[in-house]
């Protein structure tokens, strides 16, 4: 299904197809403020693991991540976010990042990488969040497979591409060429890890 949502006000209807589609198992490409994204439920663990055979990547060395609708999602599947962390996250979220956080026990193991730490984004995108929101919990978070990013901007031709391997592409308009910026925050040091749409380097904290 292609489903045309409005990208600043996002139809309740059309949210609520998205989200019960999801809460089914289904696995949806969606747009985010960077890249459109693959997604589907994080506690659907047959459903990451279908996204990871479309992608062709081993669940268990996979680094994926996931979208939270705000910061209060952070005490909940991250830990060890200290006073001066959490100030620098309120002051780049939501924005083009990703931060990768020592895991919580609410995290899904098959979303943890080997060292428990996950990747976690607050996306600018109304609809992203607005997914997220009305489903309750955070959905995955990762890249469509192959090198065409040039066709990855176009919801028309994802869903020529992918249709028919995805239950629904959400149509939010034309989407970005670049990927957020990935930092690492689980060593004491902030480190870069990719360099993405969000402007980087910052202080060390």
């Amino acid at each position: 299904m292609l489903l045309h949502v409005h990208p600043l006000n996002p139809q309740a209807r059309a949210l609520e197809t998205i989200a019960g589609s999801l809460r089914d198992g289904g696995i949806i490409i969606y747009p985010t403020d960077t890249i459109y994204g693959l997604g589907c439920d994080i506690f659907q663990h047959k459903a990451v693991e279908r996204i990871c055979r479309i992608k062709h990547i081993d669940p268990a060395k996979a680094q994926l991540s996931f979208i939270c609708y705000d910061l209060s999602d952070l005490s909940r599947y991250a830990k060890s976010i200290d006073t001066p962390l959490y100030r620098l996250l309120k002051s780049h979220l939501p924005g083009p990042y990703t931060f990768i956080l020592p895991a919580s026990k609410e995290v899904p193991r098959i979303l943890k990488s080997k060292k428990d730490t996950i990747g976690l984004r607050i996306p600018a995108n109304h609809i992203a969040r607005e997914i997220v929101h009305t489903l309750g919990h955070p959905i995955l978070s990762t890249s469509l497979p192959g090198d065409m990013v040039e066709e990855y901007t176009d919801p028309d031709l994802i869903y020529a591409n992918f249709g028919n391997q995805v239950d629904i592409v959400v149509d939010g308009g034309p989407g970005g060429m670049v990927a957020s910026t990935v930092i690492d925050c689980t060593t004491g040091e902030l480190r870069l890890v990719r360099q993405g749409l969000g402007p980087w380097p910052e202080p060390v904290i």
